[in-house]
């Protein structure tokens, strides 16, 4: 069968003309500052005639049309115009606006669409946006020079707008209702922003979809700190009562403070690649390589014996080549054979059996994070963290395997001794 675009008779406009190319958001985000700069300059006339077109025809709604006759319908009479300013793509733009005063009278008549046009809240979120994707305070105005006259763009002027945009995404994210997500997994990791810790909580819904929960700013992972943090996600709506499965890192500090604010409600899987590395660490450089081959390949195991006995083995061998890394293997091990013991590893292990998820997440944090030369108080760190976050979420796509996430679910519930809906469903 042919395609349409072999069957279809071109004509001379298709000829003539390639075919339009829509550049998609991210595409726009893997731009250089100077790229950026000059499709601003593209689009700013075109933005001010369509301003000027909107302004003209509410004018004509309320005194006609230029030059013509006095209708006596009409409310309004055209009484010049005023030097004044517009918001385009994160400028003020100088525009001659028109004025309109009543028919029989001086009283001025405002126009409806002006307001729309000065509006801060758009002006806020094209500057976060362009601060994040690397534009610096500083360098804002050469960007903004696309267009001439462009007016309140001086350093203190970005880092002002910049901080109340962000602000702005910080409440917002402290404020977000959980109770609607249907949570059946949540991550937990810490992010270092100088010599203060970001522990960030995401959680995944049954549908599979992430979602930002909330960080907490803590100087070590303290389970009096991390604990509050928790019970506060269950304050917001975050509903644990169905069973959930925790992700950590293996920090004890995070190991406590779900067993303190979550008790028998959930179940913890710890990294298998942080234990991992946690154990060969202990071993010389030389043989690291290998004792990591064997860890993988009992991790990988299909069934929880088949892990299970791997990992006894493996123990035993480094009983006897390194008494530290033994000990290390065996702290915890149980936990990151949490998804072998539910019986969904194979389902669910690609998603699961790491913090990859998160982590992935902290280095496109750490992207638009990297223009910040230095972090001056906890204000600062939250707030450019909380833009962070709220600009990554919209793209973050559903974890790998989310269509058996139900089969989790009940996994959870059978192991934890919970009568849920879900399981009834599903099994």
């Amino acid at each position: 069968m042919n395609s349409i675009a072999k069957t279809t008779t071109r004509s001379k406009k298709t000829r003539r003309l390639d075919p339009v190319q829509v550049m998609r958001a991210d595409q726009y985000e893997a731009l250089d500052v100077e790229t950026k700069v000059e499709c601003i300059r593209a689009l700013i006339p075109l933005g001010l005639m369509h301003v000027q077109a909107l302004l003209e025809a509410e004018v004509c709604t309320l005194a006609g049309a230029r030059y013509a006759r006095k209708a006596p319908h009409f409310p309004g009479r055209r009484h010049g115009s005023n030097p004044g300013s517009v918001r385009l793509a994160g400028q003020q733009v100088p525009l001659r606006i028109p004025r309109v005063r009543q028919a029989d009278g001086e009283e001025e008549i405002p126009l409806a669409t002006l307001p729309v046009f000065r509006e801060q809240g758009f002006l806020d979120d094209v500057l976060l946006k362009r601060v994040l994707y690397g534009i610096s305070c500083r360098n804002y105005e050469v960007a903004a020079a696309a267009v001439p006259g462009a007016m309140g763009l001086s350093s203190s002027t970005v880092s002002r707008a910049f901080t109340q945009a962000s602000a702005k995404q910080l409440q917002a994210l402290q404020d977000r209702d959980l109770s609607k997500l249907d949570l059946v997994a949540i991550f937990l990791d810490g992010k270092t922003f100088a010599d203060m810790t970001m522990v960030v909580a995401m959680g995944i819904g049954l549908t599979g979809k992430k979602h930002i929960l909330g960080f907490v700013e803590t100087g070590t992972e303290n389970e009096p700190v991390l604990t509050a943090f928790l019970q506060s996600l269950s304050d917001r709506g975050g509903e644990v009562s169905q069973g959930l499965l925790v992700i950590i890192d293996g920090g004890k500090g995070l190991r406590a403070a779900v067993r303190q604010a979550w008790g028998a409600s959930a179940l913890v899987q710890r990294c298998q690649w942080h234990k991992r590395e946690n154990v060969v660490r202990y071993l010389p450089k030389g043989e690291q390589a290998h004792w990591r081959t064997r860890l993988q390949r009992a991790y990988r195991q299909p069934t929880y014996e088949q892990a299970r006995k791997a990992l006894a083995r493996l123990q035993q061998d480094l009983e006897r080549r390194n008494h530290s890394a033994a000990r290390s293997l065996a702290e915890g091990m149980e936990e990151t054979l949490t998804l072998h013991r539910l019986g969904v590893f194979p389902l669910l292990g690609e998603s699961f059996k790491t913090t990859n998820c998160l982590e992935s997440i902290n280095a496109m944090v750490e992207e638009r994070c990297a223009k910040v030369d230095r972090w001056v108080n906890s204000s600062q760190r939250q707030c450019w963290l909380a833009a962070a976050l709220r600009d990554i979420e919209p793209r973050l796509r559903r974890v790998k395997g989310y269509r058996h996430l139900p089969k989790l679910r009940v996994a959870l519930q059978r192991d934890l001794n919970i009568k849920g809906t879900t399981a009834s469903k599903v099994a």
